[in-house]
Parts: structure tokens; sequence; C-alpha cells
């Protein structure tokens, strides 16, 4: 018991790929002092260092889903949270234990919002409250307005403001939440890929020239899981494609190692913008609409 007689809290922490379980190992440290940290790692998508800075880990292999809730049971969590993603290749390597399988029999619509929600359900019905991916971090999303880099043009604001309204519709439609596009015209949508991989397609697609990248969440997203990120690989592969300028949604698209994404955009002259969108969550404000 901590003083006050306070219980310890104990946070389970189901770590893909990337920076990102890191980054809240890090938050949860200055924000949750005391805290025991346990880290569910994944087999070629958890960076092992991590696991030198908690408490307690145990590898697992995706698509298993009874032997981790076990695990944080064994170590008494009662506080999970999601953090990184899973490679596209992996998950369709799935080889599902009897609870994933009994998970994925009742869920038919396979996408992420229904599959993590049905995974929320199954850790809520063993006393384990998913946290929203945003804990700890609200600080890493960016408000309205210039964020890094060169501040946008009249005509990158019109291109934002319509790729904006795009991208909201195919996040709602469960396509993607990233969009590229160029003077009015879409170039690429994320679909399964990535984000990577449609930045590179609309690069090459507006060879260079113009090229904007648009990131939203989705109308009514679910912070617990699938939120959007941009981080340092994000701008290294606009770089590579020819994607000089970036907009995101304000206040709901995290912003990981912001310190080395600045130097990106200063180094090679990316804009990244953050849009405010209206209650109804359809139409941005803070730019023009004027391309």
């Amino acid at each position: 018991m901590t003083e006050g007689n306070e219980a310890v809290r104990k946070i389970g922490i189901i770590a893909g790929n990337g920076a990102y379980p890191r980054i809240f190992v890090e938050a949860a440290r200055r924000n949750a002092p005391g805290a025991t940290l346990v880290v569910a790692a994944f087999q070629d998508e958890t960076r092992p260092e991590l696991l030198e800075e908690v408490e307690a880990s145990e590898w697992f292999r995706v698509g298993q889903l009874g032997k981790p809730i076990k695990f944080f049971k064994k170590h008494g969590v009662t506080e999970a949270i999601m953090v990184g993603q899973i490679a596209p290749k992996n998950l369709f390597n799935l080889r599902p234990d009897m609870k994933a399988l009994m998970v994925l029999a009742k869920t038919p619509e396979r996408n992420a919002e229904s599959l993590f929600g049905a995974i929320a359900n199954e850790l809520a019905s063993e006393g384990i409250k998913l946290l929203p991916a945003t804990t700890f971090l609200e600080d890493l999303l960016p408000g309205p307005g210039h964020v890094f880099g060169p501040a946008m043009k009249q005509r990158q604001l019109g291109d934002a403001a319509f790729g904006f309204r795009i991208a909201k519709e195919t996040s709602r439609l469960d396509i993607g939440q990233t969009i590229v596009v160029r003077h009015g015209t879409v170039l690429a949508v994320e679909a399964f890929e990535g984000t990577n991989e449609c930045i590179k397609r609309g690069g090459s697609l507006g060879r260079g020239k113009n090229v904007m990248l648009i990131k939203v969440s989705k109308p009514n997203q679910d912070f617990r899981f699938d939120v959007p990120v941009v981080g340092p690989q994000t701008i290294e592969t606009c770089v590579e494609a020819g994607v000089g300028a970036i907009a995101i949604e304000a206040k709901r698209v995290l912003l990981l190692e912001s310190d080395v994404v600045q130097e990106l955009c200063m180094r090679h002259d990316i804009s990244l913008h953050a849009i405010d969108a209206t209650a109804d969550g359809d139409r941005p404000t803070g730019v023009s609409d004027d391309r």
C-alpha cells in the first residue's frame, strides 16, 4: 500500500511496435509515480529494450489473448492500455488461441474498432479496465494552427480543408484515417497497408509536387485503441516520397517524439499544421476552402 492507504496502480501495457510504448512508460513514471507497469510483449513487434524499463514482462505470440490476460491477472493488473501498432503482415499470420477464437466468433465485422472493442469487453469481464491510449499523453495532442516547419500558404490550407473532409468520410467508412492529396485531387487513400505505404503511393503519383498528407481521427473515435499517430517515421517517409506538407486533426492525433519531428520538419521544409473540427465532425475550422 502507498502512503494514505491508496492502492498502488498496476497497469498492463499491451505493447506493439515503435516508440509509442516507451513514451507511454516514461509518461506513466511522471504521472503515476509508484505505479507497477506490466508489459505484454509480442514477438517481432515489441522492442526488447522496453522490458528493461518495467516491473514485469512476458513475451506472447500475436493472436494470443488468454495467456496475456492470465499474465495480467497474476500480477494484479486492474487497468490496461494498448500502445503501438501491430504490423499488417503479422495480422495475416495469426494463430489465435481459444479465447481469441471465441472473441472472433462473436465479431462478424472484423475491423479495428469491432475487434479491439471485443477485446476490451473480454478484459472488462476479467476485471481489467482498458484505458484510453492517450492516457498521460494529452500534451502530445497538438492544438489548432501551425505546429512545425514552414507555415502553410493559402493554397495549402485550401488543400488541407478539402483533404480533411475526405479523410473524415473515409475514416467514417472504416477505410482509413489517412489520405494524400494534391491541388484538390485525392492521390491515395490508406487501407490495410498502413500510413507509410499510402504516403509512398501518393507521393509517387504526385511526383513530389505540392503533395500533402492528411491524418484525422474517426468520427466518434474510441480512444482506447487505434489512435492516429504521427512520428519521425512518418516525416522520414514523407521526405522520401516527396510529400511536403502534413495536416492533422487538432487534439486528436498523437505527435510522438516531437523534438525529432520538429527537427526533421525544419531540416526538410515540411509544413505541419493542425486543423480544428466543428462539433459535427464534418467540417474543419480555421482554414480556407479556397483552392
